[in-house]
């Protein structure tokens, strides 16, 4: 096998044939060019296009439809969920709540709050990449108004236990925001039993458009943040700006699919990156990186010892995968959530995160394997590391 492989999936997913049809019918349908918040028939019919998105959207989650929120992704709905709570929850408390190992768009948006006043604890992982349930127990405090934890971790792939977060939380009065952008599709999520009052969505990580993304706020517990963007009405005032219809019409089309493939794809996957990890795992040197049982079905991330990253990389460059966060891909610094876990820098450094999705196959996962062999043994055979 010579041709480019795709090992990217908890980076992006490929829009699926369903999706693009529905987002092509939308965008030639002359009823449905008009902005969605205008009045007029126009606009009527346009609305009506993207509303049957939002239940869409909602049935995967467990959610009515009236507690989505269109947002351009997943990155503002964090940022928008955790800026946008804080600010609005400020007079009940200024303490936050999140882990070392959270995506960049959590990081950055603390990082912000702490330059307005607010406190935030970081909390660490378990070796396994894990924060539990108990760390965020012990970290809450009077003044604490808001957790943030991700369902699953887009690097490790390990699997938090968010509704035994959600229990506590609840009991204690702090609201949870859960970033789901890497479980959406592939975990079931029920945001009402696992008591979780924010949760953040991205289309792109599940065979949607990019560009699209949403959060849920429980109508109960969080009926409102404050706005990030400022402009217009739209939905609710939380998020103005005229709405992409067609991409809505993609998310919710996404949604869908997920929603009725979660019996199959993700044991489909499961199969698939046991295959992987049973090759890998067998080579010389390789091993795992995070929880080997507490884990997504869709991601792998393994260190090679005795290499150099970047030449192993460039060794495999047929195969798209990464070394950690895409978001972070270009910094090229050791990943900040391996190294919370321990891991020295120059295996950090050789790490590969590899997932894979609907579009996998078994000779692909073989025959990364076998240039993983061939160039991890070439390169000590060269400059031993």
């Amino acid at each position: 096998m010579s041709e480019p492989v795709y090992l990217d999936y908890a980076a992006s997913t490929p829009v699926d044939p369903q999706v693009a049809d529905a987002m092509d019918a939308c965008l030639r349908d002359p009823d449905a060019m008009a902005n969605a918040a205008a009045t007029h028939w126009a606009g009527r019919a346009a609305a009506a296009r993207a509303q049957p998105a939002r239940e869409q959207v909602a049935q995967l989650i467990g959610a009515r439809a009236g507690e989505i929120v269109w947002t351009s992704g997943a990155t503002e709905a964090d940022n928008l969920a955790l800026v946008g709570a804080a600010r609005f929850q400020q007079q009940r408390g200024r303490h936050i709540i999140t882990a070392l190992t959270e995506h960049p768009a959590i990081l950055e948006s603390c990082r912000s709050l702490q330059a307005e006043g607010f406190q935030v604890s970081y909390l660490s992982p378990n070796g396994a990449g894990l924060v539990e349930p108990e760390s965020v127990a012990a970290a809450l405090r009077e003044d604490t108004v808001l957790v943030s934890l991700a369902h699953v971790n887009n690097e490790l792939g390990v699997i938090h236990d968010i509704a035994a977060v959600g229990a506590i939380c609840r009991t204690h009065g702090a609201l949870l925001h859960v970033d789901a952008a890497q479980s959406a599709g592939r975990e079931s999520i029920d945001v009402k039993a696992q008591q979780i009052d924010l949760l953040s969505l991205s289309a792109h990580k599940m065979y949607g458009p990019k560009g699209i993304g949403a959060l849920f706020l429980d109508a109960e517990r969080c009926r409102r943040v404050s706005p990030l963007l400022h402009g217009g009405g739209q939905e609710r005032g939380l998020r103005p700006g005229t709405l992409p219809v067609h991409q809505v019409v993609g998310m919710g089309m996404a949604a869908e699919l997920a929603r009725a493939r979660l019996a199959s794809d993700p044991p489909a996957i499961l199969a698939l990156r046991r295959r992987l990890e049973a090759g890998l795992l067998a080579l010389p040197d390789v091993q795992l990186n995070g929880s080997p049982e507490q884990r997504s079905c869709h991601i792998v991330n393994v260190r090679v010892g005795g290499v150099e990253g970047e030449s192993l990389r460039l060794g495999l460059r047929r195969f798209a995968l990464s070394s950690g966060s895409a978001c972070a891909a270009e910094s090229g610094e050791p990943s900040p959530v391996l190294r919370s876990l321990g891991i020295a820098d120059h295996l950090a450094l050789s790490s590969l995160r590899i997932s894979l999705g609907r579009g996998s196959t078994a000779a692909e996962v073989d025959a990364l394997v076998a240039a993983v062999d061939a160039t991890s043994q070439r390169l000590r055979a060269l400059a031993p590391a």
